[in-house]
């Protein structure tokens, strides 16, 4: 596959997706409300880390069905920050049970985690990082996010919301994209956040930029003033009764997870690696692209009705494949090429969402999916990420599709897996 042919590939499959990500928004008309919430206060003096974990934030509340959930980093005067400033490695939102009562030594705290087969590491409803100001976290028509059902709970307990935001201060920093890939040298760490040693391989990543550490910033900067910033975020539901919503799972892929691929019964999401760079010989090929593959299972299937991947900076695009190797979703990122907050040059600003036809897509029950992260190896990058956020749904009864609808036959190809450039979603407009 030429060069060229890929890079049209990416652009119209992007161009395709979030163009009917735009399309997608009815949310049954007036009934669709939205409210905006600030988190508590981040206080950021530059090179400095903030990630902490908030209990108990403002959130909507009642049997809701979440159709929207998106945040930026903004200061005291509700200005956004650039991540130039602020670099927003991620925030993560996710449910739990808290205790109403009190008593007899009683767990106090339950978690809530999504369908994913990750767990706790990536437990949660909704997350992203630098991307999130151009992404399309649209939930579609007639599907939504299930929560506040009443019945929910174990007997004593309410759900609640926390919030984690990641945040890195890299005004005046020695080396910004280093300090955004979280190099341990530039952090003088040598045990992470629990204590323990960080081993001798480990150049760079979360284990690194942990809260209350500092990257190195360069002289006249090591005493600055300290500001205040929060993550604004938007949240958009329906009432559950007051449309027929079918709800969605929450699955999230991690291409670090080789337990399967090596024969293991228990997942190993591992959350992040290091793209080394690309030999002298790769580089004269013109062959210089970093290729991680796993495979996972996915322990329930249905219709896919929503698919997002996430990347940091040096990505280049990340597909999820089924177990024949059709694909299932491709999701490319965005890089800015100014200085505004949503356009910071160099910095992912955006990653394409995939919004398939309604039981277009379907997985089963246990099939292995495959998922694929690209990233250039023009240089080393620590503590990058290639995760996949799936919203699947359990199979709906549809209409059989009419002549016109039908889809054409697929352009299929064997690397870097089996794959097929006309998806479902996308044969559909080139009739």
């Amino acid at each position: 596959m030429s060069p060229l042919f890929l890079v049209l590939l990416i652009t119209f499959t992007s161009a395709t997706t979030q163009a009917l990500a735009g399309g997608a928004r009815s949310g049954h008309g007036r009934l669709l409300k939205s409210r905006t919430y600030l988190s508590p206060p981040i206080s950021l003096r530059p090179g400095s880390v903030s990630n902490k974990w908030y209990s108990d934030v403002a959130f909507p509340r009642g049997h809701l069905a979440l159709k929207s959930f998106n945040g930026e980093v903004v200061d005291a005067r509700g200005a956004p920050v650039p991540l130039h400033e602020t670099y927003l490695h991620h925030w993560l939102v996710a449910p739990y049970y808290a205790a109403t009562t009190s008593g007899g030594g009683e767990e106090r705290r339950r978690q809530r985690p999504n369908a994913g087969v990750c767990g706790g590491l990536l437990g949660q409803y909704f997350g992203l990082g630098a991307e999130t100001r151009r992404t399309a976290t649209w939930v579609p028509d007639p599907y939504g996010v299930e929560i506040g059902n009443p019945e929910a709970p174990p007997e004593g307990y309410e759900e609640r919301w926390s919030l984690n935001v990641h945040a890195i201060d890299t005004r005046g920093a020695a080396d910004r994209a280093g300090c955004t890939e979280c190099r341990c040298d530039l952090y003088n760490v040598t045990v992470d956040e629990d204590g323990r040693r960080i081993g001798a391989g480990y150049a760079g990543g979360t284990h690194c930029c942990y809260d209350q550490t500092r990257c190195a910033v360069e002289g006249g900067f090591g005493g600055g003033e300290p500001r205040e910033l929060f993550l604004r975020y938007t949240v958009m539901w329906l009432d559950w009764s007051d449309a027929a919503v079918v709800p969605v799972m929450i699955y999230i892929l991690d291409v670090t997870d080789t337990a399967l691929l090596e024969g293991k019964s228990e997942p190993e999401c591992k959350l992040e690696y290091t793209v080394e760079e690309c030999s002298p010989e790769s580089r004269a090929r013109n062959d210089c692209v970093d290729v991680k593959v796993t495979k996972e299972v996915l322990p329930r299937g249905g219709d896919v009705v929503y698919a997002v991947g996430h990347q940091h900076a040096g990505g280049v695009g990340t597909s999820l494949h089924g177990e024949d190797g059709r694909l299932l979703c491709w999701s490319t990122p965005t890089y800015g090429d100014g200085e505004e907050a949503g356009n910071e040059a160099g910095y992912v600003v955006g990653m394409s969402s995939c919004y398939p036809e309604p039981g277009t897509v379907k997985v089963r029950d246990g099939e292995a999916l495959t998922v694929v992260s690209n990233y250039t190896g023009e240089r080393r990058r620590t503590g990058v990420m290639g995760h996949f956020y799936i919203l699947v749904a359990d199979e709906q009864e549809l209409p059989a599709p009419t002549k016109q609808q039908r889809p054409s036959s697929s352009l299929c190809f064997s690397f870097p897996v089996p794959w097929c450039v006309v998806p479902p979603w996308v044969s559909g407009y080139l009739q």
